[in-house]
């Protein structure tokens, strides 16, 4: 059965799964079978017998994706230390609006004296760091999912 998990307590070490099947299960870390602890939010394939999961592996649709999201954000973090000015990180995640006032404020900063040119470049140097800082799930949670155009 396929389901996400709902919550894990690290002090107890139990957790609850919301089954697709819209039922609630209790589990136990023995039954958890992945390298990493379990996550709130994580899709899981698991048995269910009576309201206890076993057998806990993180499903393999769901992992597949966040190797996508990590490609992803080495993208765009690539994107915004190299081409951050022009805004080609904000484009690349698909925040036209936002690329197009960096692109703007970039080139035409130099008017007035480069400040906002050296604004903007300072800006897309701090999210290229927190594209790296956050994790993978993070990263897609905040600037996938969530459409968080800044910072």
């Amino acid at each position: 059965m396929k389901g996400t998990i709902l919550d894990y307590n690290d002090v107890d070490r139990v957790g609850i799964i919301s089954g697709d099947d819209g039922q609630r299960y209790n589990f136990d870390i023995q039954e958890w079978k992945a390298a990493t602890l379990p996550k709130a939010g994580t899709k899981v394939d698991f048995s269910a017998v009576e309201q206890q999961a076993s057998a806990i592996y993180v499903d393999a649709s769901a992992s597949a994706g966040l190797s996508q999201a990590g490609s992803k954000k080495i993208a765009a973090a690539l994107f915004a230390f190299f081409l951050g000015a022009f805004g080609a990180h904000k484009f690349y995640l698909g925040y036209t609006k936002q690329g197009v006032i960096m692109l703007l404020l970039f080139l035409f900063g130099f008017i007035l004296l480069g400040i906002p040119s050296m604004i903007i470049g300072i800006i897309a140097f701090v999210e290229f760091v927190l594209y790296l800082v956050k994790s993978d799930e993070e990263f897609e949670q905040t600037y996938v999912v969530g459409h968080k155009p800044w910072f």
